[in-house]
């Protein structure tokens, strides 16, 4: 890791994003969160948890809304960490520093991958003359580990959304809610 540089979290409002926070200012980072609406059904809820968790940790909070005609729910969505994350660097062309993602093992899809963040890290690196990476630091760990470090430092998991269908009460049925409830975590 590049320390002392700044560290944009993109932070969904769930549990793996509000744990990279914790993570990168517990290291002594300089930590900003950046919540992007891309027409994910969810997102009015997601930004809500953003919005709380940015002001529990007191870091500010970008807000970047990018609308398309369509809508996104539940499941994978092809390009979506990819789009993140260079949607991120078009709203920030000079950045400089760490671009970080609540990645966790146990996903199968590409955007969830080590090769994607070599594959990233190799488009940011001409895009920025090597002056911004992106980070996973859970990339290693599955969904279970990444629970337990929240736990071991009391983050304010209570304040975290993870439906996919954006509903008020979770629905219990999309894979952020089936992911929630195998954890008991409510």
């Amino acid at each position: 890791m590049t320390e002392n540089k700044p560290t944009f979290v993109l932070l969904s409002g769930g549990v793996d994003s509000t744990a990279c926070v914790h993570y990168y200012l517990s290291q002594g980072f300089d930590v900003r969160g950046c919540f992007i609406d891309y027409g994910q059904i969810a997102n009015k809820n997601e930004y809500n948890s953003a919005i709380n968790i940015a002001s529990f940790y007191r870091i500010h909070l970008d807000h970047l809304i990018l609308k398309s005609l369509r809508s996104y729910s539940q499941g994978e969505i092809k390009g979506r960490n990819a789009f993140l994350v260079l949607a991120l660097l078009l709203a920030n062309p000079r950045m400089k520093g760490i671009i970080s993602m609540g990645i966790h093992s146990g996903t199968p899809y590409y955007d969830c991958s080590e090769l994607f963040i070599n594959d990233i890290n190799m488009i940011l690196n001409g895009y920025t003359d090597g002056q911004t990476v992106l980070e996973a630091p859970f990339l290693k760990w599955d969904k279970k580990m990444v629970y337990r470090y929240c736990e071991k430092y009391k983050l304010p998991i209570h304040l975290t959304y993870s439906c996919e269908n954006g509903t008020d009460v979770p629905c219990g049925r999309c894979l952020s809610c089936l992911d929630r409830s195998a954890l008991n975590v409510g």
